[in-house]
């Protein structure tokens, strides 16, 4: 999940970084500057490292038995780490070439179109910006909604966009649908549990979707485009749009740039993951950067378990050996505990874990 904080206030206005581009500037604005981000990781002669990350081919999943088991270590092993490109994914390059157009125009709509869509204040799904606890803000501006149930769509949101993107996004969203609930079948292989199990807490579940528009920034090692956080839900699939990447995980405590392979998409692990797999699998932080010259445009789709159903370890992964890692919670309660805090790295995960016996005995000592 993403940008799951209070809107800054703004009155009626909407704060968009693409409007204040149009400016001449020679400094960013002190609101988005953010001397507290880590640098890169750089390699011994100075250039930006660049990890080996898994790259799945859903073709092979379905295939043979052997190509198959081969391709479900592989994802295992990628859950492990965190994140995988997803590749043969069976999404047409027609429907990906319209979703780029649309999305693009959409970010050209003039700024009194677009502020139809302003995040509304209490609330967190719309258009613009929003504000960190310090009052800092990302380099970049999002639309974020609700999508699925089709119950909890906001009126003014989805049901308002221009036709042709409420159309090719529709088409998206059903499409990125039926592509996650197979990954979840070959995750629920993975860890060795009841298909129907995955299936039955993911299936018509909460999913939220997020477009980005990261603008070119004259002074990037100043700002950040989307601080850095683990999402709240299962699994997320990220879709960058326009090739210029920004993307970057943090692995061993260091940030390290992930180069997108063309047609990829991004799968990464979220914190609901990592408590139903009770840490078998790793929820990865991740943050934007920009590029100094060229915007960098994304949609993230995010799906998490039914709102009323209860999230913990699944029952049939923890034993006396390996004890629940995590407490039991109302999807509903853990989604609006989430919405309530900063984005802070890892840090509403941490508050879902059990403290272990020995450390509470040893405390008493």
């Amino acid at each position: 999940m993403e940008s799951q904080v209070p809107p800054l206030d703004t009155g009626s206005s909407v704060v968009s970084v693409q409007e204040l581009i149009k400016e001449t500037m020679d400094t960013v604005p002190e609101s988005y500057v953010r001397r507290d981000q880590e640098p890169q990781i750089l390699s011994d002669n100075g250039s930006i490292q660049t990890p080996l990350v898994p790259v799945i081919d859903l073709g092979k999943l379905s295939l043979d038995p052997i190509a198959g088991d081969q391709e479900l270590q592989k994802l295992h092993e990628a859950c492990s780490l965190g994140l995988f490109q997803l590749v043969n994914h069976g999404i047409g390059p027609s429907l990906l070439e319209d979703l780029k157009h649309e999305i693009e125009e959409f970010f050209k709509l003039p700024l009194s179109e677009k502020t139809k869509f302003k995040v509304r204040l209490g609330e967190v799904e719309g258009y613009g910006n929003v504000a960190r606890s310090d009052g800092k803000l990302d380099w970049g501006d999002r639309f974020f909604m609700i999508v699925n149930p089709i119950a909890k769509r906001k009126p003014h949101l989805f049901p308002e966009l221009p036709l042709s993107l409420r159309n090719t996004l529709d088409s998206y969203i059903k499409e990125t649908q039926k592509l996650a609930m197979q990954l979840l079948c070959s995750i629920s292989k993975c860890l060795d549990i009841e298909i129907n199990e995955m299936k039955e807490l993911f299936d018509d579940g909460l999913q939220t979707m997020r477009m980005t528009y990261y603008p070119p920034c004259p002074q990037p090692e100043l700002v950040v485009g989307l601080t850095p956080h683990s999402d709240a839900n299962g699994i997320t699939i990220l879709h960058q749009i326009n090739d210029v990447n920004g993307f970057q995980i943090k692995k061993d405590g260091a940030w390290i740039p992930i180069h997108i392979l063309p047609h990829a998409f991004v799968v990464n692990v979220g914190d609901a993951m990592e408590i139903l797999s009770n840490g078998l699998y790793n929820s990865i932080e991740h943050r934007a950067t920009v590029d100094p010259t060229r915007e960098r445009i994304s949609i993230a789709m995010f799906f998490n378990p039914k709102l009323e159903s209860e999230i913990g370890p699944i029952q049939s992964l923890t034993t006396k050996e390996t004890p629940a890692l995590f407490r039991r919670i109302k999807m509903e309660k853990y989604v609006k505990d989430f919405f309530s805090q900063n984005l802070n790295g890892k840090s509403y995960l941490e508050k879902m874990k059990l403290q272990p016996k020995k450390a509470i005995a040893s405390e008493g000592e």
